[in-house]
């Protein structure tokens, strides 16, 4: 296995060798009955010269673009082909050596990332040559598929269909763009029908397609009287698609039909002036409703595509919605995800911020370059711009950032070639292109950016981490997580975060027992990130013990349960402070519109921002954000003594609820007073305050309780069985808590229909209940939360068949009383 122990460092050399793949295949047809036979390649990684029968094709550079070779006169029935690769470590440093004129930072990775250098000489997956949260394995091969296409008139390459709404007509209607290539030497003339049943609509056109490439682009008015149900994020609707069938029929007698999906949904950036504030908004509109975006950031999901199968992608966007996400950002240092990634974000109402690959880095411009990425531009937006999920193009991740905070300690007179690389590249070459292929949807040139602000100041703002304008990056290890006022009240939060490690069962699988502690050579090997252990371990002590034990094994597993203890915490506190953000202005900041935590997954078994773990298991993070973006929700904040709890919602409608407040001593199952607040109105889609009390005040009704002994919970009930998560609120740190006794923590499993039914029971207090099954696959329903009664069942939901013994046998369960 490439990730066991430390086999990313002894593999090495395969990626300083070059490489060769050959094959002799049979030509399953006729070769004479046939006018136009093409070799096509839908992915190679990503620097080689292509032969057939030992004929040159053409080469590659280009890892996310698409080649095709006419091999009409070189084809015979029996073939050889060869695909002769190049080391993509040594063609970046040749690539970057001959680029005389000037520098182009960063030439290499920090040395705790062990990676490769120039990766931004490449046009390939830029996190392949390592980063902060995983290995380098710059992989060679043919990583999509190859196929041999023959044909005699004319050939349908792209197809797509993009929804509008005609505000003056109250219509949709739909743009269907067809590219082709026409081998007749004269134009050919036909006709296209276009049906979709449910919408009872019909219609047909006459076309007319001229030899070489071409385009046709058909406007198709959906039926008035037909009632067109649009498509809507997780949370806000149903993900309507209609089934439709294109049929192009040519005067040459040949017929092509295309099956496909339609879709209905708009999408605006909304950036305009906010009463009160300086500055713009930053929010998006889906179908004319403001949505506050939830949800995370996509890495790669592997360091080898090949095994990322449909499943893969199913098991982590699945877990994704079902954690009450509504939004990913696909980020731009991996790839552009393959057709069923998006496939299922369509299913699931999954929203995606796509940003084009390129990470942390200044690029060349030279004229290769620019032409490769040209294609791989116009070849990425006509393969997914048919995707409702895609709400946005993003230029680039943190590259605008770079240049105005200077990374790269570029000096001030030479920062004007870096800048005019920056507009040539993002704005001259990507926006044009994004701009000619589709109008349907919003791009921004870099995350984060300031919109607006950073168009009228030439695409690169002086602060691009500004609160009053577009979206922010925030990353803070060493101020107190706990405290909301380090975060930055930000239009939209687009990346922020905390590391963790995974599991012990995950950890596991590639590691020895020798490499069983927090300090090991492995421990530190695979750490990318500078200082990141112990960054963790100083958030850790902020607030809890850490963990003393003689055993080192027991000390290790302490350990990694307290790292996603902390992370969960910090990143509740975060999203929570983002959230109640969205409906208020404050000193000129807030309307806080989003929040995607820093990340989704892991692209191997180490310690990482990740909330699943490399397999898809849930950290305590991810359970965590099942409460934290759940569609109602009460949150609660500290401000000079005050408790102040805000209702937020999701919801379309504003509902009269009951705010029940309970306060617990950590010493007693027995709550120490309970308060309830009753018609308390939630406003829809907003964040209200709807509770505000001294602590000091609240301690004295409860009496008894001081701000170490006691502990609030609250939650929101509803008519209708609407309840919210129930949420929590220390009063102190939980190292200082006084009365949290060592508890008989006990559950008893049983089957109900395809899923497991837990019951535990405590004698004490419990917080941070973590249930852990091991290495069995499946999910929680809840996790790492505070146990404030006798019992409490929790759900099991197994992703792969297993049985009672075995969760009984793997079962163990931690809690923070019994960290020593």
């Amino acid at each position: 296995d490439p990730y066991y122990r430390f086999n990313d460092m002894m593999y090495r050399w395969i990626s300083l060798d070059n490489w060769t793949y050959s094959r002799t295949f049979k030509t399953p047809f006729d070769i004479r009955k046939w006018q136009k036979v093409n070799l096509v390649f839908e992915g190679v990684d990503t620097v080689a010269q292509i032969l057939i029968n030992n004929i040159t094709l053409g080469r590659t550079d280009n890892m996310f673009n698409r080649y095709s070779f006419d091999i009409t006169s070189m084809i015979k029935e029996v073939n050889f082909v060869e695909v002769r690769f190049l080391s993509a470590v040594s063609y970046a440093a040749e690539q970057s050596r001959s680029h005389k004129a000037y520098s182009v930072p960063p030439a290499c990775p920090p040395p705790v990332q062990k990676g490769e250098c120039h990766a931004n000489f490449i046009r390939k997956e830029q996190c392949s040559f390592s980063w902060d949260w995983g290995p380098s394995f710059p992989t060679q091969g043919i990583w999509k598929d190859v196929r041999i296409e023959a044909y005699n008139y004319y050939h349908l390459i792209y197809f797509s269909v993009t929804p509008f709404f005609v505000k003056r007509a109250s219509q949709w209607s739909l743009e269907i763009e067809a590219i082709f290539d026409v081998v007749s030497p004269k134009p050919i003339a036909g006709r296209v029908t276009v049906i979709i049943p449910k919408l009872q609509t019909q219609r047909t056109f006459s076309v007319k397609l001229q030899p070489g490439e071409g385009s046709i682009v058909l406007l198709v008015n959906i039926n008035k009287s037909s009632t067109v149900e649009p498509w809507w994020p997780n949370g806000h609707g149903k993900q309507t698609g209609y089934s439709m069938t294109t049929t192009f029929i040519m005067e040459a007698g040949s017929k092509i039909e295309k099956v496909s999906k339609a879709y209905f949904r708009t999408v605006e950036l909304v950036q305009e002036p906010i009463p009160g504030s300086p500055g713009l908004s930053f929010y998006f509109r889906i179908n004319g409703r403001p949505i506050f975006i939830k949800g995370s950031n996509w890495i790669p999901a592997d360091s080898f595509q090949d095994r990322v199968t449909y499943d893969t992608l199913w098991l982590l966007l699945k877990s994704a919605a079902d954690a009450n996400m509504n939004a990913l950002r696909v980020w731009g240092g991996g790839v552009y995800e393959q057709d069923e990634f998006y496939d299922i974000c369509d299913e699931l109402g999954i929203m995606i911020w796509q940003d084009f690959m390129f990470a942390c880095a200044l690029y060349p411009t030279d004229q290769n370059y620019l032409e490769s990425v040209r294609a791989e531009v116009t070849h990425q937006v006509r393969r997914l711009k048919s995707h409702p999920s895609i709400i946005l193009w993003s230029g680039n991740n943190e590259n605008e950032a770079a240049i105005a905070s200077n990374w790269f300690s570029i000096p001030s007179y030479d920062r004007e070639v870096y800048i005019k690389d920056y507009v040539m590249l993002y704005v001259k070459n990507i926006r044009e292109i994004v701009r000619t292929e589709d109008k349907s949807r919003p791009f921004i040139t870099s995350s984060p950016t300031n919109g607006l602000e950073s168009v009228k100041e030439g695409w690169l703002s002086q602060n691009p981490y500004d609160t009053h304008y577009g979206d922010t990056h925030f990353y803070d290890y060493s101020s107190d997580c706990w405290n909301w006022r380090v975060y930055p009240k930000t239009r939209f939060a687009s990346e922020y975060g905390f590391q963790s490690w995974p599991s012990f069962s995950t950890i596991e699988k590639v590691s020895s027992p020798e490499d069983w502690s927090y300090t090991s050579n492995f421990s530190l090997h695979r750490q990318h990130h500078e200082n990141g252990n112990d960054q963790m371990l100083q958030q850790i002590g902020y607030h809890f013990k850490l963990p003393q034990s003689p055993d080192p094994v027991k000390k290790f597993k302490d350990t990694i349960y307290l790292t996603q203890v902390m992370q969960a915490q910090c990143i509740k506190i975060e999203t929570e402070f983002y959230r109640f953000s969205q409906s208020e202005i404050i000193k000129g900041e807030g309307h806080t519109m989003g929040a995607l935590y820093w990340q989704l997954n892991d692209i191997w078994q180490a310690p990482s921002w990740a909330s699943l773990e490399y397999g898809g298991k849930w950290k305590l993070l991810h359970y965590f954000a099942q409460n934290f973006f759940a569609p109602l929700l009460p949150v609660a904040y500290e401000d000079k003594g005050v408790l102040n709890i805000y209702g937020v919602s999701d919801l379309h409608v504003d509902h009269k609820l009951t705010l029940r407040v309970v306060v617990h001593a950590w010493s007693s199952l027995e709550p120490v007073c309970t308060l309830a607040k009753d018609s308390v109105t939630v406003t829809a889609q907003s964040a209200v305050p709807i509770y505000k009390e001294s602590i000091n005040g609240l301690l004295e009704r409860c009496r008894n309780c001081t701000r170490k002994s006691c502990v609030i919970t609250f939650w929101l009930v509803g008519e209708a069985g609407l309840q919210s998560p129930v949420n929590h609120h220390f009063l102190s740190s939980l190292k200082d808590a006084v009365g949290l006794e060592k508890t008989q923590l006990s559950a008893s499993v049983s089957k109900r229909d395809d899923v497991y039914v837990f019951v535990l029971q405590t004698t004490a207090i419990a917080p941070f209940v973590s249930l852990d099954v091991g290495s069995i696959k499946g999910r929680f329903s809840d996790n790492g939360f505070l146990m404030t009664e006798k019992e409490k069942v929790v759900v099991f939901y197994p992703w792969e068949p297993t049985s009672v013994e075995e969760l009984e046998k793997s079962l163990t369960l931690t809690t923070l009383v019994d960290v020593v």
